[in-house]
């Protein structure tokens, strides 16, 4: 099988850090990881195409590039408030039609919405953009309070950083959690960041700074296997249940609770790929108790069982099938 080719879909004025947010994680090659994605760069019309930092770039493909892609990325649009150009919603929606997977990031959405993509569908983009994507389409499911929604055929994502995070995202649902997270660590990113972008859109008061959780986080991440409880956190932390539950929200945009849920789930999506564990000994490693609990939890956040994804992303063919083919202990 060929690698996954994604084509970004660039307009003038194009924003060069949104471009950069899909060609860093899809375009990159990087000493130790496999190439998995073939990137390029299409506009309407071939040549030279302007960029809000002052320069032109030269884009040496037209619309029809769009016509070999798995995956279209729309890296933003600087002028939502004008009629899309016919040919490129036209382009866009054949490459839907087509069953290519269509990206955008930030104000990247509005195109979708011209091209009807997003009717009665969730979406997102920047959270001072978030009003006026609902009022120009109400038939569009707009969500102000999240980095990105990947529907599948379908993702969209808040403004700037969170198009890394989509990015990072779609790289983890294709080819696993290690891959990504390896290309995360090259970028000096986290994998995955926590919470909502309202958490980013207005900053706090500069005399009230906040009390940093991070040094609670580490302590938690190394105790997973462990029955931490939301009291458990908040004794360590020495506040209370309620003021931890507000300084989770303020930084993060999530309950502690679930925010425990998800290191446990993502723990355990590592131990899948890396090791041949049993689903029993895993979910006890990640303090989910049972493999029934892991399975149902799993299932819930990553939408696919334990086994499934351990033959989807195993580490090597020992991992996730038994000898001779059949199914492994592990399972799902």
């Amino acid at each position: 099988m060929g690698a996954h080719r994604v084509v970004a879909l660039v307009l003038p004025p194009q924003s060069t850090f949104e471009l950069a947010c899909a060609a860093e994680v899809f375009g990159v090659s990087r000493p130790g990881l496999p190439a998995r994605y073939a990137f390029g760069v299409c506009a309407e019309r071939p040549g030279a195409v302007a960029t809000l930092a002052g320069y032109d770039m030269v884009v040496g493909q037209g619309l029809s590039a769009l016509e070999a892609a798995d995956t279209v990325v729309i890296p933003g649009w600087q002028r939502p408030e004008r009629p899309g150009p016919p040919a490129v919603l036209d382009a866009v929606r054949q490459a839907h039609r087509r069953g290519a997977r269509i990206v955008a990031i930030c104000s990247g959405a509005f195109l979708l919405a011209q091209a009807g993509l997003l009717d009665h569908r969730r979406a997102t983009t920047h959270w001072r953009m978030v009003a006026e994507l609902a009022a120009r389409f109400p038939d569009v499911q707009v969500e102000p309070d999240t980095l990105y929604i990947d529907l599948g055929d379908i993702a969209t994502s808040a403004g700037t950083a969170a198009g890394i995070d989509l990015c990072l995202h779609l790289a983890r649902t294709d080819h696993g959690a290690a891959h990504a997270a390896q290309i995360a660590r090259h970028m000096v990113m986290p994998p995955h960041r926590e919470g909502g972008q309202l958490q980013y859109a207005a900053p706090p008061p500069a005399d009230h700074p906040p009390e940093s959780l991070a040094p609670l986080l580490d302590w938690a991440v190394e105790r997973l296997h462990e029955p931490l409880t939301v009291g458990d956190l908040a004794a360590q932390a020495g506040i209370s249940p309620r003021t931890l539950a507000r300084r989770f929200a303020d930084q993060f945009g999530v309950a502690p609770g679930r925010w425990l849920l998800q290191q446990r789930v993502m723990a355990a999506r590592a131990l899948l790929e890396e090791t041949d564990l049993p689903v029993e000994t895993i979910a006890a490693r990640v303090g989910l108790s049972s493999a029934a609990n892991l399975r149902r939890r799993f299932h819930a956040m990553v939408r696919t069982t334990p086994a499934a994804y351990r033959r989807s992303f195993g580490a090597g063919p020992h991992l996730g099938r038994a000898p001779g083919g059949g199914p492994s202990r592990a399972r799902g």
